[in-house]
């Protein structure tokens, strides 16, 4: 018996027809940890369904971008072509990550606590 052909879900849109073509964003700032925010000013009628897909997911608060791609299922390389093409239009705006504080080193804060002792 031969094995049955594989399926292909219906709902299966190839990458390239999602971004028009393109494999790169029209700009490279999306590293996987940037923070989108939506604008809810602006109307999302002429997006297309992955772009409003994406918007509604953005308007609930900042997102990264691997969030997003996760939440929609789409590569993250697609996400960051949707992005750009939201950014641009002023849909959307990002930052970048807040870094996480580097602690001090054991020496500076006994220092510290000795010039502290110091003064009392």
């Amino acid at each position: 018996m031969t094995p049955p052909a594989p399926r292909r879900d219906k709902g299966l849109v190839r990458p390239y027809v999602v971004t028009d073509g393109r494999a790169h964003p029209t700009r490279n700032t999306f590293d996987l940890v940037t923070l989108v925010m939506a604008h809810g000013d602006l109307p999302i009628g002429g997006l297309s369904p992955e772009k409003r897909a994406l918007m509604e997911l953005c308007l609930g608060g900042a997102l990264s971008v691997a969030e997003i791609a996760g939440h929609l299922m789409l590569p993250v390389s697609v996400t960051k072509v949707l992005l750009g093409d939201l950014v641009d239009s002023g849909h959307l705006s990002t930052r970048a990550p807040i870094p996480s504080a580097q602690l001090p080193e054991a020496q500076i804060l006994q220092e510290v606590l000795d010039g502290l002792r110091a003064r009392l």
